[in-house]
């Protein structure tokens, strides 16, 4: 099995932690926190599983968001928005975290913030629609960093 070692990561991409530089998709504290759960840092198994059953379940529950739009159950909408956005902050996907809020507000009919309703149920689907777009291109941006750091890329 292949160690976080093996990856590209050169001395100039590590941070102060010796993390490489997850910009502005993967909060580094919380990151940390994960790893800091992991038995032996060479190997990374606890957070690796973690990380990689995080993949599986959002491909999952993007399959269940696309049906969802497509049938028009805002309410459903709003759970796998919510669902995902709890999984997606325990990793510090922050990005990713952020768009599956939104998408529960607009599930439950609210405004991006949540603090206004609005009741036309067509406009939230839209709103719900072109905030997948950059969820769906935001996870795969934190997935390619996170394969990467775990040397699996």
């Amino acid at each position: 099995m292949a160690s976080r070692h093996d990856s590209q990561e050169t001395p100039s991409d590590a941070g102060s932690t010796g993390l490489p530089d997850f910009g502005d998709n993967i909060d580094l504290l919380t990151f940390e926190q994960i790893l800091e759960m992991d038995d032996d840092e060479d190997e990374r198994e606890f957070s690796r599983s973690i990380v990689f059953g995080f993949f599986e379940q959002a491909e999952a529950t993007f399959m269940k968001m696309d049906a969802s739009l497509e049938s028009k159950d805002v309410a459903q909408l709003s759970s796998l928005g919510h669902f995902l956005k709890g999984s997606s902050a325990t990793l510090g996907l922050t990005k990713v975290k952020d768009a599956c809020e939104k998408i529960q507000h607009y599930g439950a009919f609210k405004d991006e913030t949540g603090t206004t309703e609005v009741l036309d149920k067509e406009l939230c689907l839209e709103r719900i629609k072109k905030t997948m777009v950059p969820l769906k291109q935001d996870y795969a941006e934190a997935e390619i960093i996170l394969k990467r750091y775990y040397g699996t890329s």
